[in-house]
């Protein structure tokens, strides 16, 4: 089992002490395992099955695939983003959370649903579930984005894609959008991907809170 172990680290593009501090094992041990001289711990076997998706059957027969679905990951970059060898992003619900506006502003009060482990993606501050198909079919209602929070609407950088909590009639309505200038002052253009969906100008002040999506995942289903 430990050369599985070892093929797994190469497969998530991770060094020994970064799996190691995943597993809460020293390097040394870690190096261990994956020689053969020390089993693979109950605990540890359960975070690589539970957090890093590997598939039991395989790392038990080396039988079927490493992981047991491939998740879809698209990453969106800017020039100056410096890739995090491995994060755990927290994964938030907007219902419990009651919108992105509470969210933001005391994220340190809210219980994240679960986590999301991905090496060598842009710092992020945290993942939501994606509702509706403005976005389709770049995004689908389901998928989940990964997001860093602007705090500056100076610091909009124009045609990128954004997460956004607008206030509608005195309700929040959260969207994913890529955002362009508007010709009108104090306007912005929210344009979706999806084709049937007309393109929207609104008032800058109207957007409550903002993030910049820096990458999206869907799973694909079980092979």
């Amino acid at each position: 089992m430990g050369d599985r172990v070892k093929l797994i680290r190469k497969a998530l593009g991770l060094t020994q002490e970064q799996l190691a501090q995943r597993l809460g094992v020293g390097k040394t041990a870690l190096s261990m395992i994956e020689t053969g001289k020390a089993r693979l711990s109950t605990r540890n076997r359960n975070i690589l099955v539970q957090e890093l998706n590997v598939n039991p059957d395989w790392l038990e027969t080396n039988k079927g695939e490493m992981f047991n679905a491939e998740p879809n990951l698209s990453s969106f970059r800017l020039r100056t983003d410096g890739a995090v060898p491995l994060q755990s992003v927290p994964l938030y619900s907007i219902e419990a959370t009651a919108g992105l506006v509470p969210l933001f502003e005391q994220k340190t009060s809210f219980t994240p649903i679960n986590y999301i482990h991905i090496p060598n993606l842009p710092k992020c501050d945290g993942a939501i579930y994606v509702t509706g198909d403005s976005m389709y079919p770049l995004l689908k209602s389901g998928d989940i984005v990964l997001y860093k929070q602007l705090h500056d609407l100076e610091n909009i950088f124009w045609g990128d894609m954004y997460l956004l909590s607008i206030e509608v009639e005195g309700e929040e309505f959260v969207t994913v959008k890529y955002i362009q200038r508007s010709e009108r002052e104090g306007y912005i253009r929210l344009v979706s991907q999806n084709p049937h969906h007309a393109d929207k100008e609104i008032e800058l002040s109207r957007v409550r809170a903002i993030a910049l999506v820096k990458a999206s995942i869907r799973m694909n289903s079980m092979r």
